[in-house]
């Protein structure tokens, strides 16, 4: 019987801190709460009132800054269309409703306004005298300019008073939370410190045997702990441990019956297909003969209309019998589909190749193969041989395939090369 863990004195210890740090810290949120009331409250006059005042005076800002550009204009343009152009903007610049709303501003504008007037209508008659009008134009483009600042000033110092409310609340409250905090520490080492004694420690030896845990590797072995739910997860622990053998075991089983054909014991095509790709890969990367081969049954057909199809799957696997006696162990073969079957000979030329698809096909051809009814049945082979140390496996068994063909054509029970 397992004795009770000295984990429930942790537990109503738990209890009691939660209980000390909710009404600790529910005070603490009280307080802050009251600081960011007045924080929001100081930033909805912002929104509200403050920040269309500063809008405001940004556009007057611009419009004075506008007009003291059209006033540049009326004394740089030589013609006297683009002055009273100008003009004509300087007249909308004076009377919009942001300078006029601005006693300074609109007073400067029509005294601006009166001043460029006067000069168009001068330079009309004599355009001598636009010259001496320029450095009075140049003191009253810098009052505009100078006007242009106190504006951008005014707009600015129009938020200083809310700021300055919300920095104050913002500072109160960054002491509160400061406090808040130093509570919520206190708080937290207490509840680290049985953490770690009932909760860390065990799972840190958890996780360390999780980490290392595989098929491979020996059975965990745990410290005895005081929780019965880190008991449970190291029993889970062990159980799994066990699932992973018993999973790795058959996953080598499936992995091996994946690769192979069900009747002959060759390779699928599928396996065949990443097999050869990466072998055809090495032996394009170091320049090393390679050649590929598509091997057919003849007569199968007939062969299973006579006999049935038990005989017919028993001359594949008696084929399959023989493809393995004839080849090299650094071969690949599979049944390709149906009485077909796919080869691929690394290290060994197409010439070469030529007398073990030979041998092959002799073997074949003398072999007597029993039948399940008694019976024997002698069976042939056609034969398409294709160079693949220059082109990928697909055209490679696609030149090998129409070699076969060809063998069928000229006959069969032959082995042509492509050329």
């Amino acid at each position: 019987m397992i004795r009770a863990p000295k984990g429930i004195h942790a537990g109503r210890a738990f209890g009691l801190l939660a209980a000390l740090f909710v009404l600790a810290f529910g005070a603490a949120v009280v307080l802050l709460a009251l600081d960011q009331q007045r924080v929001i409250d100081a930033n909805s006059r912002l929104e509200e009132i403050t920040v269309p005042e500063i809008i405001r005076y940004q556009r007057l800002a611009r419009n004075l800054e506008q007009l003291r550009q059209e006033g540049e204009r009326i004394f740089s343009v030589s013609s006297h269309a683009s002055r009273q152009q100008s003009m004509f903007v300087v007249t909308l610049l004076a009377s919009h409703p942001s300078i006029l709303e601005h006693h300074a501003a609109a007073k400067l504008a029509r005294e601006t306004e009166q001043f460029l007037g006067e000069v168009v209508r001068q330079s009309a008659r004599d355009e001598r005298r636009q010259a001496i009008h320029y450095d009075e134009w140049q003191r009253l483009a810098s009052r505009l300019g100078m006007q242009v600042d106190d504006v951008s000033i005014e707009g600015i110092n129009l938020a200083t008073s809310d700021l300055n409310v919300a920095a104050a609340a913002m500072k109160l409250a960054r002491h509160k939370l400061i406090i808040a905090l130093l509570l919520v520490g206190l708080f937290l080492l207490a509840f680290i410190v049985l953490v770690r004694r009932h909760l860390i420690q065990p799972l840190q030896r958890i996780d360390h045997v999780l980490s290392n845990l595989s098929a491979a590797s020996p059975l965990p072995d745990f410290d005895t702990s005081r929780m019965l739910e880190i008991q449970a997860v190291e029993e889970a622990i062990r159980e799994h441990h066990d699932l992973l053998i018993q999973n790795d075991e058959a996953r080598q089983v499936l992995e091996k019956l994946a690769n192979k054909d069900g009747l002959t014991g060759l390779m699928n095509r599928r396996f065949f297909m990443q097999s050869a790709e990466a072998e055809l890969q090495r032996a394009q990367r170091y320049r090393r003969p390679v050649t590929v081969a598509m091997a057919d049954l003849d007569f199968f057909k007939k062969l299973n209309d006579t006999y049935g199809h038990a005989a017919g799957d028993t001359v594949l696997c008696a084929f399959a019998d023989m493809v393995r006696e004839t080849s090299r162990q650094s071969d690949l073969v599979c049944r390709y589909g149906g009485e077909e079957f796919a080869f691929l000979f690394p290290e060994i030329s197409p010439a070469e190749t030529q007398k073990l698809a030979e041998r092959l096909r002799v073997s074949c051809a003398n072999a007597d193969i029993a039948l399940p009814d008694g019976r024997s049945v002698k069976v042939t082979v056609s034969m398409g041989l294709a160079d693949a140390s220059e082109c990928p496996i697909e055209i490679a068994l696609k030149r090998a395939d129409d070699a076969l063909y060809e063998a069928k054509r000229l006959g069969r029970n032959r082995v042509v090369v492509a050329a």
